[in-house]
């Protein structure tokens, strides 16, 4: 099993592991920082079963799903989650999702993760393509997304089921031969 550890500037991106459970709660608990999340506020114990699932799911061959710590470089801190799911269908291309605990909402950080989530995608794993969706209504992401070097391809029409009902989804991706790191 490869370990991932990905350096950016301000960022950092390394395989999740049991002691960070409480750090992911602070993200995945928090009513306002999972507002566009397809699912409601999760509990610590939701979050430990998900970091069990995701350290288990690094040692699959091939691996498909990496869950990763966002850090900050500066602090060595958690401030965030990551997640590259390659599909098992398409390998040569993967969905990127992420979170970040709002006190680090409206500093870039959001465009700084997906940057390092694409060059990660691209350079090390080798991918062509690499996509997200978004809730309509979620314009920081809509914002980091493009600003990263990603393309809005369009609207999914009642894409996922969330707790306040049918959701539509916007699509943003980024292909290997388009991407300019920036």
């Amino acid at each position: 099993m490869r370990r991932v550890v990905r350096k950016g500037d301000r960022l950092g991106l390394r395989d999740i592991t049991e002691a960070d459970a409480p750090a992911l709660h602070a993200i995945y608990g928090d009513r306002v920082a999972t507002q566009h999340m397809p699912f409601p506020p999760r509990s610590l114990r939701e979050v430990e079963r998900l970091v069990d699932e995701a350290i288990e799911a690094s040692a699959a061959e091939p691996r498909r799903l990496y869950v990763l710590a966002v850090v900050d470089n500066a602090r060595c801190d958690i401030i965030g989650v990551a997640r590259l799911l390659i599909e098992a269908e398409h390998p040569h291309s993967a969905e990127i999702g992420f979170g970040l605990h709002r006190d680090q909402w409206g500093r870039g950080i959001g465009t700084d993760l997906v940057r390092l989530l694409l060059s990660f995608g691209f350079k090390q794993l080798g991918l062509h393509r690499i996509w997200g969706a978004r809730s309509p209504a979620n314009l920081p992401a809509q914002l980091a997304m493009l600003t990263a070097g990603m393309v809005e391809e369009g609207r999914i029409r009642h894409h996922l089921h969330t707790p306040a009902g049918w959701r539509d989804s916007i699509v943003h991706s980024a292909l290997e031969d388009e991407w300019i790191e920036r």
